[in-house]
């Protein structure tokens, strides 16, 4: 990160400056002094944006976040929470860990709170951001018929190809979850995944309906391609899914629903646009059927884990099946889905959704 060109963060509609500091690997939780250490700065004047009471002591504000995040604002032995108390020269109430309630702030002086308010915003952002995803929207693309044509694929890339670089059955999807993934959430407490419903609810009637006319979506699963640029060692291959009428309307669907998403803060952007892909082989699968693609490559405290992984040789496949058709479908419902969990059914667990019809 360059000095004159440091990392915007974006907080409800404000974009913020994180100074460049010496990057650390948490190996405690409790270090959240050393992150205190390079602060961050209000790139866009914030005193409008925060709702402040008066009250006759002085001035008071109060957000509410998920208590998993609270620890990060107190800091080890409480010095994150001291250090911003002292330096705008507020006091900082916080829940007990495992309470759920608001965080209030509260000063003699009107800029010292709304100061308060924001170092403390920029500070959850910034740890909500080392959590690992907990959540994602997603077709489901477990009709019959793809399943079938998924098996086939599998027996066929088996039997034809087996004997190619780390080709083997291990590294397949289970038909049971193949999806089509819209955008990775953090969602850490019941009033993130209600409000993750409403915001999906919101979509459908502000565009949804009218892209999709109020029907679902026909569309085809067809055609493979792979993730890297070397065919040779490949680590994820995945069919490709298209409106079945040649249009572009569930890219535009699936987009709209991006942006309004990243919008709201609910999921970080960093694509413009979703990459529509179904898995269906993954390497990661080869020690871990569970493992759930480059998404849990990160502990709780942000550390990276690199996995090992055997790349396959991936070129006979490409070529062999490069068009193969998996089947048809209708997608009906986009689901929020949680990671490392499944339903009676063998699917991810759906924690809400919204259907098309």
């Amino acid at each position: 990160m360059e000095v004159l060109r440091p990392q915007l963060i974006r907080i409800d509609g404000r974009n913020y400056r994180k100074n460049p500091v010496q990057e650390q690997t948490y190996q405690h939780e409790e270090d959240e002094e050393d992150f205190y250490r390079g602060s961050m700065e209000c790139a866009d004047e914030p005193c409008d944006a925060y709702e402040v009471e008066q009250t006759p002591q002085g001035f008071r504000s109060t957000l509410r976040a998920p208590s998993l995040l609270y620890k990060h604002i107190v800091g080890k032995r409480g010095d994150t929470r001291k250090k911003i108390e002292m330096e705008t020269k507020t006091s900082i109430s916080i829940p007990k860990p495992g309470q759920d309630g608001e965080i209030v702030i509260t000063g003699q002086h009107r800029n010292g709170v709304i100061s308060a308010r924001t170092r403390i915003d920029v500070l959850l952002d910034t740890f909500r951001r080392k959590q690992p995803f907990t959540h994602f929207l997603a077709f489901f693309l477990n009709e019959v018929e793809v399943q079938e044509g998924f098996l086939r694929f599998q027996e066929e890339v088996l039997a034809k190809c087996s004997m190619d670089h780390g080709v083997d059955s291990s590294i397949f999807q289970n038909p049971k979850k193949l999806h089509l993934t819209i955008g990775m959430l953090v969602l850490l407490s019941e009033e993130e995944i209600q409000q993750t419903c409403e915001m999906l609810q919101q979509c459908k009637e502000e565009f949804i309906n009218d892209i999709s006319g109020g029907k679902p979506l026909e569309v085809e699963m067809a055609g493979i391609e792979y993730m890297n640029d070397d065919p040779g060692m490949v680590d994820v291959l995945y069919a490709k899914v298209h409106m079945k009428d040649g249009s572009n309307r569930l890219q535009e669907l699936v987009d709209r629903v991006l942006e309004r998403f990243q919008a709201s803060g609910l999921i970080v952007k960093e694509w413009n646009s979703v990459k529509l892909h179904a898995t269906v082989m993954n390497t990661l699968f080869r020690k871990d059927p569970n493992a759930e693609g480059r998404y849990n490559l990160y502990t709780a405290d942000g550390k990276c884990i690199f996995k090992e992984r055997e790349s396959f040789d991936g070129r006979n496949i490409l070529k062999l099946f490069e068009n193969f058709y998996f089947g048809s479908l209708k997608l009906n419902s986009i689901h929020i889905s949680q990671r490392f969990t499944v339903d009676s059914f063998g699917n991810y667990a759906s924690c809400g959704q919204i259907d098309f019809s």
